[in-house]
């Protein structure tokens, strides 16, 4: 049989309206002892998170533990993006388990699921797990979820691998959602996020635009 390659998407590629992002105990409290990747870093890669998604349109659940009680406010990064909405507050440590979480996974009705949050091993190996048992196709964007220590959120991720999570990376994330230069609509957005909160990468950009107008789009 002879191949014929198209020029179309893989359907292993998320896109804006496919799935719905779960964003999970981004809190003071479950941030002090966050050890596998530094504040600064997570923070910047939520924030980048949060905003592609909400640029994009992308269908997005908010959820805290003990947010009065113990575990603080949610990253003020994360807000900002979608002033308004309300966050979901919890006592299980597996979202998956809270009747309210669910609910609102089952109104919006996707069957493709993006996970990030604080700790690894616990507030998403939990509900990633779970949602692969109930037939829900699930991703995890790596480098915006922390643990306590390399080895528990490296160790948790592998699990999760295993079990077939997809892992991918907070500015993968974004530019897999913008897919291609050309779709102008977005692409002022995209580059101000990455400008804003991209790292090295954003501030490639700032010196490309700054210094000789650069474009990525014909």
């Amino acid at each position: 049989m002879t191949l014929s390659a198209t020029p179309t998407a893989g359907s292993m590629l998320v896109s804006p309206k496919d799935h719905t992002l779960l964003m999970i105990d981004f809190q003071s409290q479950m941030s002090f002892a966050t050890k596998s990747i530094d504040a600064v870093t997570l923070r910047n890669n939520a924030a980048l998170v949060a905003h592609a998604a909400a640029g994009f349109g992308v269908s997005t659940i908010l959820t805290t533990v003990a947010e009065k009680t113990f575990s603080g406010p949610m990253y003020q990064e994360i807000t900002d993006a979608f002033p308004g909405q309300p966050l979901l507050d919890r006592t299980s440590m597996n979202t998956w388990e809270d009747a309210a979480v669910i609910e609102e996974v089952n109104a919006i009705g996707k069957k493709r699921l993006v996970f990030c949050g604080l700790w690894t091993s616990v507030c998403i190996v939990g509900p990633t797990l779970s949602a692969l048992d109930q037939g829900f196709e699930v991703y995890v964007i790596a480098d915006a979820c922390g643990d306590i220590a390399d080895e528990a959120h490296e160790r948790a991720m592998d699990r999760m691998v295993q079990a077939g999570v997809r892992p991918m990376t907070s500015l993968q994330y974004m530019l897999e959602l913008q897919r291609d230069w050309a779709r102008t609509e977005t692409y002022e957005m995209t580059t101000g996020i990455a400008k804003k909160f991209g790292g090295a990468y954003g501030l490639g950009i700032i010196y490309a635009k700054t210094m000789f107008g650069a474009s990525e789009a014909h």
